[in-house]
């Protein structure tokens, strides 16, 4: 008896004992654990997506983790390992709560951080730039010693379809964002597309993300989504690892780096910000210099980023017209062979061309040469010394000469392009023998062309990059210049293999290449106004002239009036001024907009007849009145009559001018801010009605400084009395 109630308590306490250790391990399992997980930096390696993957495997397997909080601080990273981990956890989310607070999640960070349930952000956390960056397969430079089956082998890619392989992993990346966020998605397909980066309270907005809240509001909320009362937070951390981080900071990546880890082909959802594309190193193919002249000339003496490479099929069109072509890298060997050119191609150059450069280069194309100005706005033709040389601002020296300029920024189309947004398709031209047989061009990555000889056109909606709104930007122009031809084209790939087999760029080509070699050179024909001298004009009060101004390249009106013998009214849209001259001319004062300068010296007019190197200075002392508050001011000048020319004005009619150069220093104290203004550049002044053109550059020096470009030509003249 006495063992059976030996074994009877024995029973009882083991009863007893298991219920308490049921309790005690039912309570542990209520209590549960929360898993942080961390993504930090750039995710460039197999071994750090293995890691964050193992990861969320290990997380999904361990029943005691009941919930994971995913903490993202990543601007993504190369495609394969982005969508490998974005795949695994976002199987752990389907096993279990999954939580991502978001510190900042651009490209292929937010791109894991669809995979979770619910997105919280920071005011001010970066969010977004959805899309895709890639490295293009190269050219293939065969070998006899390295041989291969097919003609994509060490390529991988057609260079044209290239373009529609990253339209396909865009359409991965906004499918996931789209399963992901689903009904709560506000933003459009459109609106993503344009990868733009959004502040945390923007992102909630647009259904990018759910809700602003810190670290301990994801995990409370991984916490009710898991049904836990009470739990613990650990941190998950790779065996052997004490954290895990992806290569380089925010600031040290480049496209040099991207592509030492991953040789082109390749695809990046990466965040790598403008300035990762401007400290990369532009490779561009090495050539010999042809010394040799030809017909048609090359400059390469102002750093021209272009290449016998680029001009390949238009120079193999120019050899079957039995038209030969010359690279020239020094600029007293170009300006010897322009002796016996007729076609002049400057393309991307990085320096500006110089006073002398411009007037021998005008000369050239006013005896019959053509001049055929290249620009692209891509990295590879601009290069770092084109960006310290304030990119277009080289190429634009010398195609204002001629009534040209290249705007900032590059073309793109949302709605029609080949293969990425800024493959523009050009579908309008002007009735021209370039133009022949040609009903669309493709353009990859083309700057707006501004000019009054616009020639071909994008379609109205097309959007500048520089701008910011659509319109509709032309991207070549061509004109007559004295005897010449001026054609200007805002891209350089279109023009190159594999590219000028897209639509009907081949046959521009033709065309192109048909037009150089059918340019001659002749002399200009001054006839009787030969003499070398400009008498003064003689206009009547009543004359109303009309000049088209070009500032900074963007277009308006400008009227001229003669209101008396001593009175002469400007009118610009901004608004008026009024000129006062005394009885020998010389300008006496000006008025406008509540402000009045009065000279102590009157400015004198120039010694007319004006003859080839006449010089004239003259300076004085001013004060500048505003609202009854004055200020002395001092300015002084220096002309010089370089040579004439015939210029055409814009009613079509020539007038023989004398080319003047100009500077003039402009110095005043404004209530303590001392301002510097030079002006420089040259104006044509006619004996029958004036000025017929302007083009000055106007620095300002306050502390900084800042830099205006104006150019004025005549269009019309309706004479008074």
């Amino acid at each position: 008896m006495r063992h059976r109630y030996l074994a009877l308590a024995l029973v009882l306490a083991i009863s007893i004992s298991s219920a308490c250790l049921y309790y005690s391990w039912s309570r542990w399992l209520r209590k549960g654990y929360i898993g942080v997980i961390r993504i930090r930096g750039y995710i460039l390696s197999p071994s750090i997506a293995e890691a964050y993957s193992e990861l969320a495997r290990e997380a999904a397997a361990n029943d005691s983790i009941r919930a994971v909080v995913l903490v993202i601080d990543s601007f993504g990273g190369y495609s394969d390992y982005v969508e490998q981990i974005y795949l695994d956890f976002k199987e752990l989310g389907e096993k279990k709560p999954l939580i991502a607070l978001v510190v900042n999640a651009l490209s292929g960070g937010y791109y894991v951080a669809v995979a979770a349930d619910y997105i919280f952000v920071h005011p001010t956390s970066f969010v977004g730039a959805i899309g895709v960056i890639a490295l293009a397969p190269p050219m293939l430079i065969p070998s006899e010693i390295v041989l291969e089956t097919g003609p994509y082998k060490h390529t991988g890619f057609r260079r044209l379809l290239f373009f529609y392989n990253l339209s396909h992993a865009l359409d991965a990346f906004i499918g996931a964002v789209e399963e992901g966020r689903g009904s709560r998605l506000r933003a459009s397909r459109a609106e993503l597309s344009r990868g733009l980066t959004y502040l945390g309270v923007e992102a909630v907005r647009l259904g990018l993300a759910d809700e602003v809240g810190s670290l301990q509001r994801a995990i409370e909320e991984a916490a009710r989504r898991a049904g836990l009362a009470s739990y613990e937070v650990v941190e998950l951390l790779p065996r052997g690892h004490s954290g895990v981080r992806g290569y380089y900071s925010w600031g040290n990546l480049t496209l040099d780096k991207l592509e030492e880890l991953h040789p082109p082909p390749a695809l990046y959802y990466v965040y790598l910000g403008a300035e990762g594309i401007v400290r990369s190193h532009v490779r561009r193919p090495s050539m010999n210099v042809t010394r040799a002249g030809g017909r048609v000339l090359v400059d390469l003496s102002h750093g021209n980023m272009i290449s016998w490479w680029d001009l390949d099929t238009l120079i193999a069109e120019l050899a079957q017209l039995n038209v030969t072509v010359g690279f020239v890298d020094e600029w007293g060997r170009l300006e010897e062979e322009l002796a016996n050119a007729t076609c002049l191609i400057v393309a991307s150059p990085t320096e500006p061309y110089r006073e002398g450069e411009r007037r021998r280069i005008r000369d050239f194309v006013e005896e019959g040469g053509l001049l055929l100005l290249l620009f692209d706005p891509s990295f590879e033709y601009i290069g770092q010394r084109g960006l310290a040389a304030y990119v277009t601002a080289p190429i634009n020296t010398l195609a204002m000469e001629f009534g040209v300029y290249f705007a900032k920024g590059f073309l793109y189309s949302e709605e029609e392009f080949y293969g990425i947004y800024r493959n523009i398709y050009v579908k309008d031209f002007v009735n021209h023998s370039l133009f022949e047989g040609i009903n669309s061009v493709v353009m990859f990555t083309a700057a707006p062309v501004k000019s009054r000889w616009e020639a071909a056109w994008a379609p109205n909606g097309t959007y500048s990059s520089a701008a910011e709104k659509p319109g509709r930007y032309a991207v070549m122009a061509i004109g007559e210049w004295g005897n010449g031809t001026v054609l200007a084209i805002g891209d350089v790939t279109f023009l190159k293999e594999p590219y000028c087999h897209v639509a009907d760029n081949y046959r521009f080509i033709a065309n192109l290449a048909a037009l150089i070699a059918s340019a001659s050179r002749r002399p200009l024909n001054i006839s009787a106004v030969s003499i070398g001298q400009v008498e003064e004009p003689q206009i009547p009060v009543g004359t109303v002239k009309t000049y088209v101004e070009r500032v900074d390249g963007e277009e308006r009106l400008v009227r001229w009036v003669k209101v008396s013998e001593s009175e002469v009214r400007v009118e610009r849209p901004e608004g008026v001024t009024h000129y006062y001259y005394d009885e020998e001319g010389g300008l006496v004062g000006w008025e406008a907009d509540g402000l009045r300068c009065t000279y102590e010296k009157p400015l004198p007019k120039p010694p007319y007849p004006l003859t080839r190197g006449e010089v004239w200075r003259y300076s004085t002392s001013y004060v500048l009145t505003r609202e009854e508050e004055e200020f002395e001011g001092e300015l002084e000048g220096v002309e010089r009559v370089e040579d004439f020319e015939v210029i055409k004005a814009l009613d079509g009619k020539s007038y023989f001018c004398a080319r003047v150069a100009v500077r003039v220093t402009d110095k005043v104290c404004l209530g303590g801010l001392n301002l510097t203004t030079i002006v420089e550049g040259r104006y044509w002044v006619s004996s029958e009605v004036g000025t017929v053109k302007q083009e000055l550059t106007y620095t300002y020096y306050d502390g900084g400084i800042r830099v205006i470009t104006r150019s004025l030509l005549l269009k019309s003249v309706t004479r008074g009395g």
